[in-house]
């Protein structure tokens, strides 16, 4: 498991074997590039030192269908712990666990981009038009925690990713999702000419949005959050 910041922290030779083919290329990137991947290639030990870190309260929201509403529900649920329960920055551990459409929060804007990735999942926003970045992703206000919890441009009520992983949350990428995604891409024609399933499945994994932690499969990742970690599960339908 690596997430982007750590990626990009590395030499300009993994970064040149990111692109490459073979076992080279796999160790390269996070989860490496078979379609399961493959516990040699997953750092479970790092993965437990930010699921498991120590909090009071857990809880995991699950997200397959895009729907943003999901970051305001987060943004909610960290407002209630904090100022109706007491359970304060840094008592508690959320974790978004997107997966399907919803791996789509994790990508950098370069891959929204290069990928067409709004017209692939039919993303759109109230007046019809194709969004064609991540717009969930920039914060909106400045991280103050002195802040009135009721002021409509503060910091808790911003549910931008970016706010949210300031106050401490967990963004999951999901490396099944992600291969299954590269595959669609090629044979749908978003990808650019040329490049195979592989190389757009490492080319997002490498360009996630910063903080972000690549799992081997989600579905299996709630799973092992619930039953090993404790977390309390939430699943957004609407």
């Amino acid at each position: 498991m690596m997430n982007r910041t750590d990626f990009l922290a590395t030499s300009a030779t993994l970064v040149a074997a990111a692109a490459a083919t073979g076992p080279a290329a796999a160790q390269a990137v996070p989860g490496g590039t078979n379609l399961v991947e493959r516990r040699a290639n997953f750092d479970e030990a790092a993965f437990a030192k930010i699921v498991g870190r120590p909090a009071d309260i857990r809880q995991v929201f699950e997200a397959v269908a895009f729907k943003p509403g999901i970051l305001s529900n987060v943004k909610n649920t960290l407002n209630g712990l904090h100022f109706g329960y007491g359970y304060g920055a840094g008592r508690t551990a959320i974790a978004i666990a997107g997966h399907g459409p919803s791996a789509a929060y994790g990508y950098s804007d370069d891959v929204w981009t290069k990928y067409r990735i709004g017209e692939f999942f039919g993303i759109k926003d109230d007046a019809g038009s194709t969004i064609p970045s991540n717009v969930w992703l920039k914060a909106n206000a400045a991280y103050d925690q002195n802040a009135d919890p009721d002021d409509p441009a503060g910091m808790y009520q911003d549910a931008s990713i970016e706010m949210l992983q300031k106050r401490g949350v967990i963004m999951l990428t999901c490396h099944t999702a992600v291969e299954e995604q590269a595959r669609n891409l090629v044979k749908k024609g978003f990808a650019p000419a040329g490049m195979s399933a592989s190389d757009v499945a490492s080319d997002i994994l490498t360009h996630l949005i910063p903080g972000a932690v690549v799992v081997p499969s989600m579905i299996a990742t709630v799973a092992v959050l619930q039953a090993k970690y404790q977390y309390t599960y939430a699943a957004l339908t609407f």
